[in-house]
């Protein structure tokens, strides 16, 4: 959250909204816009991924958006590829922490998004698609 919130000016003067995972998350976002909860779920747990994807559909198929932007986990994947059906473009940063490797949500998105940077410049260099422009913090 502290990572996308330093984004912040990129957007500040369109029209948006934040999609998180958990109530806590919320009470802080909400204080810059208009923010959904999804709950939580990674690929362990098969049957919280299907309770978070339909709250994502629902979001995903009553907002209008042109652009989505994830700083990553699961809900954000979800909803970079509901976008990405409804003609978005796709914006994905991973996570500064991930240093060695993208995180697997990050793996997944970087073959439909139109930009897909990672903070580490040695990442940059194992995968296609990805690109270092800096870290955010």
């Amino acid at each position: 959250m502290t990572q996308l919130l330093k984004l912040e000016n990129s957007w500040k003067d369109r029209e948006f909204f934040f999609v998180t995972t958990t109530d806590v998350v919320k009470g802080k976002l909400e204080q810059s816009g208009k923010t959904y909860v999804v709950g939580e779920c990674n690929h362990k747990h098969p049957f919280d991924v299907i309770k978070v994807l339909l709250n994502c559909i629902k979001i995903a198929f009553t907002e209008k958006f042109d652009v989505v932007i994830s700083t990553g986990a699961a809900a954000g994947c979800l909803m970079c590829f509901l976008g990405k059906l409804k003609g978005a473009k796709i914006i994905w940063l991973d996570s500064i922490t991930n240093v060695k490797k993208m995180s697997l949500s990050g793996r997944m998105v970087r073959h439909i998004a139109d930009l897909s940077l990672v903070q580490w410049s040695e990442l940059a260099e194992q995968y296609k698609n990805v690109e270092y422009a800096g870290a955010v913090i």
